[in-house]
């Protein structure tokens, strides 16, 4: 497992769009179609990476929490499945499923969207506005696997709210750590 921060990227970047199978529906989806009225948060997850599994439950407790806000989320799993099957499209749907994720889980097979959005570790959280305009990229909070420090979603949490309540988007974002994207 190598230890990975998020890349930065500038406020106002606009969202790179994509095209991507949802492995739970079944259907290909694109980022308009699935981008919220006023925010979008792009997760970048994976099934085995201990980051992302530290912080599941609170992915889907904010989801649900902004699901009325007009905010989406979208999970993207990037990883080369050939090296780690764990990652690969029918276990990410049956990982959706128990988990109960209230977003669409898609597979970047291609790993094009990945390098779009430059996204290096999973997790790897993106939050736009309602242009699709970079605001937020940054840590979902202090939180980490090991530091006994309880996951709640603070930082990412603020970053939404921001948008939400109009207000300009945070000045400290912290990069995200985590597991690097399994490239091929």
């Amino acid at each position: 497992m190598a230890l990975t921060e998020s890349n930065p990227i500038a406020n106002g970047t606009l969202a790179p769009s994509f095209t991507l199978p949802d492995v739970v529906s079944g259907k290909t989806v694109t980022l308009q179609q699935l981008k919220g009225e006023k925010a979008t948060v792009i997760l970048f997850i994976c099934n085995h990476c201990p980051f992302v599994i530290h912080v599941n439950k609170e992915l889907v407790r904010m989801a649900n929490d902004y699901k009325t806000t007009g905010t989406n989320f979208i999970a993207i799993s990037s990883n080369d499945v050939n090296n780690y099957p764990q990652d690969g499209p029918e276990l990410m749907k049956k990982q959706a499923e128990q988990l109960g994720y209230p977003f669409p889980y898609l597979y970047d097979e291609t790993q094009e969207v990945a390098k779009a959005y430059d996204a290096a570790c999973t997790p790897d959280f993106y939050v736009f506005d309602s242009d699709l305009k970079t605001t937020y990229h940054g840590q979902l909070d202090n939180s980490r696997p090991g530091n006994g420090l309880t996951v709640t979603g603070e930082d990412l949490r603020k970053a939404i709210d921001a948008i939400l309540a109009n207000r300009p988007p945070l000045e400290t974002q912290k990069p995200s750590i985590g597991c690097n994207i399994k490239w091929k």
